[in-house]
């Protein structure tokens, strides 16, 4: 491709992973963007199309605030729509982040399923931009878990010049992708576990995801006791028992828990914060989590206020006599904490049956 093709080239499909970037193609004249932005590290996932939009859009009306749509009504998530006019070449614009290479293997897996072939789809990797404003300092044990970066971070010459050179992937990547998005929704996680364990070439995101993904599903020590998630630890770590806290100040913790809990978030969004206070809260009739209503209410992260309970210090500091003593979280096309699908993290970082 040279810059003579930009004209075609900016008529064809763009599929951007985040506002901002679909944002910036339209301003570069891209005339068809689609948007696929859901944040798919939380939440659950489906292959099926159907299935999939169901069982979001379910799971976002749990939430007390969560949203499927921005604030003027348009869907974070375009992929399925049927109003989506695929006009060929299609091209995917994807950064570093964890959020956008997981859309990226869905859009793969659609893009096949609806008959588009990988040859028509090119698939532009923008590097990370360094020299921004670093919001969080990464713990020392963790992986960095980098969900900030954006395809709009560039320069206009610079998304330019890489449409202009953009290409298909080769065959055996692009279907590498589609098989990583079937595993990553199947109902069993251990393929897509030690696919991210060994490594699949070209997919440098598994290790960190993994290692976000892992810290949502409760532990089991080589002694055979079973512990909160890494997440859920890290909550009830900082929560008092005797004073009430909002969800801005657990999340602005000055402590160790609060710094690693603070790098989960990072990925997630500070709404998955106030998603999980309030599922504690509304499980076994707040016996481990209280919650009262703040003085602020209309104000974001500040509307309750949650202490942990004395029961809840056992739960934490002793650990579960069952996984129904949380509870449950969606992860991917499973479910931390659930009785029926009792996945349980062990030692070394592998997922097992209890």
């Amino acid at each position: 491709m040279n810059t003579t093709d930009l004209p075609a080239l900016l008529d064809a499909t763009h599929v951007a992973f985040d506002p901002p970037t679909a944002d910036r193609l339209v301003q570069l004249d891209a005339a068809n963007v689609v948007r696929s932005s859901d944040c798919l590290v939380v939440g659950p996932s489906r292959l099926d199309a159907l299935e999939h939009v169901r069982t979001r859009e379910a799971w976002c009306s749990l939430s007390e605030k969560r949203s499927g749509a921005d604030e003027s009504g348009q869907k974070w998530d375009q992929l399925y729509s049927q109003d989506v006019r695929w006009e060929l070449p299609v091209v995917l614009w994807v950064s570093v982040s964890l959020h956008e290479r997981v859309n990226l293997w869905r859009v793969c897996s659609w893009l096949r399923h609806i008959g588009i072939a990988c040859s028509d789809v090119l698939i532009i990797e923008l590097e990370r931009v360094y020299g921004t404003m670093n919001r969080f300092r990464e713990p020392p044990s963790m992986p960095r878990l980098n969900c900030s970066a954006s395809v709009a971070d560039h320069l206009d010459n610079v998304l330019l010049d890489r449409l202009a050179k953009s290409c298909p992937w080769p065959v055996e990547r692009y279907d590498r992708a589609v098989r990583l998005w079937e595993s990553y929704a199947d109902e069993d996680p251990l393929p897509f576990v030690e696919s991210s364990m060994a490594g699949v070439e070209g997919f440098p995101e598994l290790t960190p995801l993994w290692g976000l993904l892992s810290s949502f599903f409760p532990r089991k020590t080589t002694e055979g006791t079973l512990r909160l998630s890494q997440l859920d630890e890290l909550i009830l770590t900082i929560l008092s028992v005797g004073e009430y806290q909002t969800d801005v100040s657990v999340f602005c913790h000055k402590s160790q828990s609060g710094l690693e809990l603070r790098e989960l978030l990072s990925c997630t969004g500070d709404l998955f914060l106030e998603d999980r206070l309030a599922q504690w809260a509304r499980h076994a009739s707040n016996e481990f989590v209280e919650r009262a209503s703040d003085v602020r209410p209309d104000v974001a992260m500040k509307s309750w206020v949650y202490r942990l309970t004395e029961r809840g210090t056992r739960l934490r500091d002793k650990g579960l006599d069952q996984l129904a003593d949380a509870p449950r979280l969606p992860v991917a096309g499973t479910e931390a904490y659930s009785p029926v699908a009792p996945w349980v993290l062990l030692e070394d970082g592998r997922l097992a049956r209890l």
